[in-house]
């Protein structure tokens, strides 16, 4: 949860928490603290005090050394025989797990539900012999303003963590290639630093560019609606990704997106119709894109208004009755779940004696 803390991207798990809360479920959400090491105490001490008030455990899952925690969360939840629901986040998960077999196995195995937000973590996890619950990543629909986009200005907007993953050499490029034939056009590059902020503006001084690239840092929600509502393009640069909610966001705010095709991003972008996809690392590509949009407004309409549509499958109201129907499959008792299978294989083997 260290979205709690100003300057961190507030994650899926905290929002979910939060919209659970507000419809009456009792929530406990740990951790927000910093330190990786008392956030891992904080979630082991809550498990521990609080197991007999628990009737489902939620676990959000990372690669890397994020994976720690759910390992020993998980264990915990085993330990205390909680149902647990486990939450599979980010594209380079399968391939960690392809990476780590037997450590993701060990952990993923005490889950009772694997969660994935998208059609291709389902897919590529489920490869792996899991059965995967799909669950799109959710958004408050009604904090997110739309504007229709026809006839637009060349104003690009590009918002990720200043990291490698995240190729935020490549805006600038685009705006490089964009400038010749536009010279008005700008750039917004917002985010957190990962490391790269300092090289990317000096590279932005080296093209001559500063004039038109503004760096606003981390976006508060009121911030963002302001610097998304002055943008008419979003662009989404990533060399690894699954179903980004900062696209899902961009389209609730009528951007047309210009993305990378990689990761899940084509199991949520169809390109040419809410959106558009380029090859990875292609700036001509993307430059391209812009261009379309700009120069046609019909076509940046239909994108809008489509990309409105692609964010409100993502609203609270639809994904909600998901949640809880999965907590409803969660506090089954196990007696029921199996003679509900076991009614299921007969009816099966009726259907195949007929």
């Amino acid at each position: 949860m260290l979205g709690r803390n100003r300057g961190y991207v507030t994650t899926q798990g905290q929002v979910v928490a939060d919209m659970l809360a507000a419809e009456g479920f009792q929530v406990t959400c740990v951790s927000s603290k910093i330190n990786r090491f008392a956030r891992l105490a904080h979630i082991i001490t809550t498990i521990i005090r609080s197991h007999r008030d628990i009737d489902v455990l939620v676990l959000e899952v990372y690669s890397g050394l994020g994976l720690i925690i759910a390992d020993v969360a998980g264990w915990l939840g085993k330990m205390f025989k909680l149902p647990t629901i486990m939450v599979l986040h980010g594209g380079h998960l399968p391939e960690f797990i392809g990476r780590y077999g037997s450590w993701t196995k060990r952990v993923l195995d005490r889950a009772d539900f694997l969660v994935a937000p998208s059609a291709f973590l389902a897919e590529k996890i489920g490869a792996f012999g899991y059965e995967i619950t799909q669950i799109p990543n959710v958004i408050n629909l009604d904090d997110y303003s739309f504007k229709e986009r026809n006839c637009i200005e060349p104003r690009l907007i590009w918002m990720r963590s200043f990291h490698p993953i995240y190729n935020p050499e490549m805006a600038i490029r685009v705006l490089a290639e964009l400038t010749p034939s536009f010279p008005r056009a700008t750039l917004t590059m917002a985010g957190v630093d990962k490391g790269l902020e300092d090289r990317i503006k000096r590279m932005v001084k080296e093209a001559g560019l500063s004039d038109a690239i503004r760096f606003p840092g981390f976006l508060g929600p009121a911030e963002k609606a302001c610097e998304f509502a002055a943008a008419d393009i979003y662009l989404n640069t990533n060399r690894i990704d699954n179903m980004p909610v900062s696209v899902v966001e961009a389209c609730a705010y009528g951007l047309p997106v210009v993305a990378t095709r990689v990761g899940g991003l084509p199991y949520l972008i169809r390109h040419g119709e809410n959106g558009f996809l380029v090859p990875n690392e292609d700036v001509a590509a993307m430059t391209e894109a812009v261009k379309e949009l700009i120069e046609n407004p019909d076509l940046t309409r239909s994108i809008s208004l489509a990309a409105r549509r692609l964010a409100e499958r993502s609203a609270w109201k639809r994904v909600r009755d998901n949640w809880e129907e999965l907590f409803r499959r969660a506090l089954r008792p196990k007696s029921a779940v199996s003679e509900q299978a076991s009614r299921e294989d007969n009816l099966t083997a009726e259907k195949l004696k007929v």
